[in-house]
């Protein structure tokens, strides 16, 4: 499969030997220098990965990533000269998949874009076939999940907050962002909803709840998926 990859980044010699890197790899690349017109770039020439700068000239990186986040769910690699362990939990906390500082490894960048886009293919699949976290075996389909053949109910939004957690393997899911996909409904910093229901998931499908290896917490930042292994 060859994979189409929009480039949004102002500076045209970084957009140059990208695109350069890329077509080597045999993907292929569409270069957007403002962001304008985002969405209409992603459905138009079907993009499977973004490769987002934060400094645009026209607007701030974040409002494209939430642009990009409510209309498509595709994998995002921010690109920035910004290189904070902080900026890096808060940016991947807005539903970045991965991050990565100017100036930019071209065999950094490419080993991560294939990262990216092989937990692609498994979130692609969810809704055909199981996914497998550790000894949990999950069912997409029949919304059922199961350890050593016996079943683990989850109550609907105990089974969609850890579908959403699932699907954005290895980012940082933020509570308004886990509230926006499960409530659909605004997030008004109301945090005992999401504890509560987070707490008991973890009573459900965590050997030790009170050391969870499925759903970790980030501390001031939000929630994120553990290891499969």
């Amino acid at each position: 499969m060859k994979y189409n990859i929009l480039i949004i980044e102002d500076n045209p010699l970084v957009c140059e030997a990208i695109s350069a890197a890329l077509s080597r790899e045999g993907y292929n690349v569409i270069i957007n220098q403002t962001g304008a017109n985002v969405i209409e770039d992603i459905n138009k020439n079907m993009i499977h990965l973004v490769l987002l700068d934060l400094m645009l000239p026209t607007r701030t990186g974040e409002d494209v990533l939430k642009e990009i986040r409510q209309g498509k769910n595709i994998p995002v690699i921010i690109i920035s000269s910004k290189d904070s362990d902080v900026e890096k939990a808060v940016h991947l906390g807005l539903g970045a998949d991965d991050y990565v500082t100017k100036p930019v490894s071209n065999i950094e960048l490419i080993a991560r874009i294939k990262a990216v886009l092989r937990r692609m293919k498994v979130t692609s699949d969810l809704e055909q076939e199981t996914f497998i976290i550790q000894d949990l075996i999950i069912n997409f389909k029949t919304r059922e999940v199961h350890r050593d053949h016996a079943s683990i109910a989850l109550t609907n939004k105990e089974f969609e907050i850890f579908k959403l957690l699932i699907e954005h393997a290895n980012a940082i899911l933020s509570k308004d962002q886990i509230y926006r996909a499960v409530w659909h409904d605004d997030y008004f910093s109301d945090e005992n909803i999401i504890n509560v229901h987070i707490r008991r998931l973890r009573e459900k499908i965590e050997h030790n709840p009170s050391k969870p290896t499925l759903v970790l917490t980030v501390r001031g930042v939000g929630y994120r998926l553990g290891s499969r292994a």
